[in-house]
């Protein structure tokens, strides 16, 4: 069973005679794991158990730990100085995600722990580079599992990115866009389009936020030769300016049911979104905008994954609406939360589904906070 992103149940299977096989594979795999945790060996960190052992706890909460191990490796990368956004730690971070969310949905396959091997191949490297200089590669992302070579022409635009001036700002959504789209290769093999097209969504979004960012990216300004500075004139002395006053502006944009476009925004959320826009051009200088994704708990695949997703397009929308405006990319940031923080509960009984949905508006928002100085 598969499909690729993060975060499911396990399912453990009741296998007969592997039953007593994998509980003792797992209590040796345990006992050696727990009798040193502070000295675990390079296979202890990148190997899973046996897919026909992985039917009790204590083997399942041993390639935890395994998991656990690797992700501890990538943030003492990140605390030596390698940016989060940078390439490679990117890549690891991501094929550890596609592995993690496989082996949660309980893919027998080699996908998981292919995966996982091409994190740790990454880490390795990275973990002998020391310092956090630009690595030279690899740049390639291999078919783990003979995946499917989907969408060669998204493969043929991540690798203009990576020439690209402006690939510094784009090389974590880059990174992760390739992995995706391996993922979706992966499904396709085991359950065909149905399975891998919301994958392959995933990867053609990542891109083009990817395109942008290259787009934005302020490429480092050559250096001139200065020139003999002038003899100073002493200049009048001008009177004090005003204290700037520190401003915070908010704003909520809803959308119809399951829904993520413009178009879709209802026309009260858009007059306040310009409201707050307009406001912004009457002398406020803007340092930050935060955006907050968020979806109602009704969907029609049943998939906590949509809701991600459906709030992450949701954030996307107002971004590009707002930079549309003449507001700077640069200064806005947003995330995404799905269903996990819902203001209407609705949870009385409605005579129709429209009545629900209706009443279950105020969740399907994105939040919009400013900051900024007038």
């Amino acid at each position: 069973m598969t499909t690729t992103s993060p975060n499911t149940n396990i399912s453990i299977n009741s296998m007969d005679k592997q039953m007593t096989m994998g509980t003792h594979f797992s209590k040796t795999l345990v006992a050696a794991l727990i009798a040193s945790s502070a000295c675990f060996s390079a296979l202890a960190q990148t190997t899973l158990a046996p897919q026909a052992t992985r039917i009790s706890d204590p083997v399942i909460q041993a390639d935890h730990k395994a998991y656990e191990a690797l992700q501890g490796r990538i943030k003492g990368i990140n605390d030596t100085g390698r940016p989060v956004r940078d390439y490679h730690l990117s890549k690891a971070q991501c094929w550890l995600d596609v592995s993690m969310h496989e082996y949660t949905r309980n893919d027998r396959s080699a996908f998981p722990q292919e995966a996982m091997t091409e994190s740790d191949k990454l880490i390795v490297i990275m973990e002998k580079a020391g310092t956090p200089k630009p690595l030279n590669g690899p740049w390639e992302t291999p078919l783990v599992n003979n995946a499917a070579k989907l969408r060669p022409d998204l493969w043929a635009r991540y690798d203009a990115l990576k020439k690209h001036e402006g690939f510094a700002c784009a090389a974590q959504r880059t990174a992760c866009a390739e992995v995706e789209l391996v993922h979706a290769g992966n499904e396709f093999n085991q359950q065909q389009w149905r399975h891998a097209k919301p994958y392959v969504q995933i990867a053609e979004d990542q891109l083009f936020e990817a395109e942008r960012l290259a787009e934005s990216c302020n490429p480092p300004v050559p250096k001139v030769a200065m020139a003999p500075a002038p003899v100073p004139v002493p200049a009048p002395v001008a009177a004090p300016a005003p204290a700037a006053q520190p401003v915070q502006l908010a704003a909520n944009v809803v959308f119809n049911f399951d829904r993520h476009t413009t178009g879709e925004m209802r026309p009260q959320s858009r007059a306040e979104v310009d409201e707050l826009i307009a406001k912004l051009k009457s002398g406020i200088k803007v340092s930050a905008v935060k955006l907050s994704g968020h979806a109602d708990r009704l969907n029609s695949t049943g998939n906590v994954k949509y809701n991600q997703q459906l709030s992450e397009k949701r954030a996307i929308t107002v971004r590009e609406y707002l930079v549309a405006a003449g507001v700077s990319p640069l200064l806005i940031s947003y995330e995404y939360k799905g269903d996990t923080e819902q203001v209407a509960q609705c949870d009385g009984k409605f005579k129709s589904t429209p009545l629900l949905e209706e009443c279950l508006l105020p969740n399907r928002r994105v939040a919009i906070q400013v900051i900024g100085v007038r």
